[in-house]
């Protein structure tokens, strides 16, 4: 945690719970119903789960990359994705209007104005419902070559009990279902976890776990996982 004094900037309630920004020192701190989901003092674990699934497909996909994206934070992941010109799409699912709006302001310093990019769609919904809707879709033209599930602290720490569908076989196939073929889908995690670990091996090849050292001393992690060629 960084130092400082605690302030609130905002909290907001939900029928499921509630969701609050908090300042230390220079920087925010987002989180929801107790649990601590992000801050604006780390993100290199983020950053680095970004950077290690685009060096992968764009050595087969050398342009027109599109990501799915779950979970906005504070927009570090996006950012990250931004910096690279192949990209040309990245479709965004945020459930929290708060967090949405805090990304337009006080988060925004912070992301370079990332939500200012004509590149990213932003969809102010649930994740889980549009991984289920981009799944049936199965065009080429409509995957993507990568999807990242940046919801949760891991399959065993979840923001919310409904994103449990996102880690469970059924909704892993339907992740997979988004992308193409040699594409890649990336878990972040704060730690491994081998039960997971096992239910992603029986669906995609070349799974690993990758740890980063935040600012902080901590460290965040996140699995890659190349998508089965012809799937």
């Amino acid at each position: 945690m960084w130092p400082g004094n605690l302030q609130v900037i905002e909290r907001v309630k939900y029928p499921g719970g509630e969701i609050q920004l908090q300042k230390r020192e220079q920087h925010y701190e987002i989180i929801y119903n107790g649990v601590f989901l992000m801050a604006t003092y780390n993100g290199a674990s983020e950053r680095a789960a970004v950077r290690s699934a685009l060096e992968i497909v764009t050595r087969r996909y050398k342009e027109g990359i599109r990501m799915l994206m779950g979970g906005l934070g504070v927009g570090f992941s996006l950012q990250e994705a931004l910096q690279w010109p192949q990209v040309v799409r990245v479709l965004t699912a945020e459930i929290e209007e708060a967090v949405i709006r805090w990304n337009r302001t006080f988060l925004g310093d912070f992301n370079g104005g990332v939500l200012h990019d004509g590149r990213v769609e932003l969809l102010k919904e649930d994740f889980v419902k549009v991984v289920q809707r981009e799944a049936h879709r199965r065009v080429p033209e409509a995957c993507y070559h990568v999807v990242l599930v940046d919801t949760d602290n891991g399959s065993t720490w979840l923001s919310r009990p409904a994103n449990e569908l996102l880690y469970r076989k059924s909704g892993l196939e339907q992740i997979r279902d988004c992308l193409l073929p040699g594409g890649v889908a990336c878990f972040w995690c704060s730690s491994p976890e081998k039960e997971f670990e096992g239910r992603l091996q029986q669906l995609y090849r070349n799974v690993e776990y990758t740890s980063v050292l935040e600012q902080t001393g901590q460290e965040g992690g996140f699995y890659l996982c190349l998508n089965r060629e012809g799937l």
